[in-house]
């Protein structure tokens, strides 16, 4: 009976200990097909909403919506390769008027914690820095799907959709007659839509 009850004392501290180490896992890592993924963002010209996007950008996420402790994301965007579809508008964002990108050439976003707010909902916290201003934001996203990637064996797929709103003078996107809203407007729709691999 003794040895039984030690055998049995000792499986459970075994399985005790194998929970344990599940839950401090990492979270799943995946890697963002670039080619299939895009970040992208709106703002008013007087009354016309102008759309843009950033084509470079590197990136660290982890990810598992049964470890959200664990799950983390940072991306850094390559100022230089904002892309509105007009040469002269793309080179004067990155001028001294607004991103400055000679002296801040990297948008980073680095996140601090998710929270699950039922079904594919989701919000990344984490601090936005742009040129020399870091504030702390928040990123609702939807996880659209995950599968079994049809083309490569051993792989699973997910689809990611975020959206925010941020306030580009609270950045110091735009100085001087720049700051004004009369023709740009200071609210900033940022839109990211991402393709994500993971074997």
């Amino acid at each position: 009976m003794k040895n039984i009850f030690r055998l049995t004392s000792a499986l459970a501290i075994v399985a005790t200990l194998f929970s344990f180490t599940l839950l401090m896992a990492p979270a799943k890592q995946w890697k963002v097909d670039k080619a299939h993924s895009a970040i992208s963002f709106s703002i008013n010209h007087l009354f016309t909403a102008v759309e843009g996007r950033f084509l470079q950008f590197e990136d660290e996420f982890l990810f598992d919506p049964n470890n959200l402790q664990e799950s983390k994301a940072s991306f850094t965007i390559d100022v230089a390769s904002v892309n509105t579809q007009e040469q002269k508008r793309d080179q004067h964002l990155q001028s001294a008027d607004f991103f400055d990108a000679e002296k801040f050439s990297k948008i980073k976003f680095t996140s601090t914690r998710f929270e699950s707010k039922g079904g594919n909902n989701y919000v990344a916290y984490g601090k936005l820095t742009i040129k020399d201003v870091t504030k702390e934001i928040t990123l609702p996203f939807k996880v659209l799907g995950t599968t079994d990637h049809p083309m490569m064996k051993g792989t699973k797929v997910m689809g990611i959709a975020a959206e925010t709103t941020i306030n580009r003078n609270d950045y110091g996107v735009g100085t001087g007659s720049w700051a004004a809203t009369m023709v740009v407007g200071d609210q900033v729709n940022v839109k990211i839509n991402l393709e994500a691999t993971s074997k």
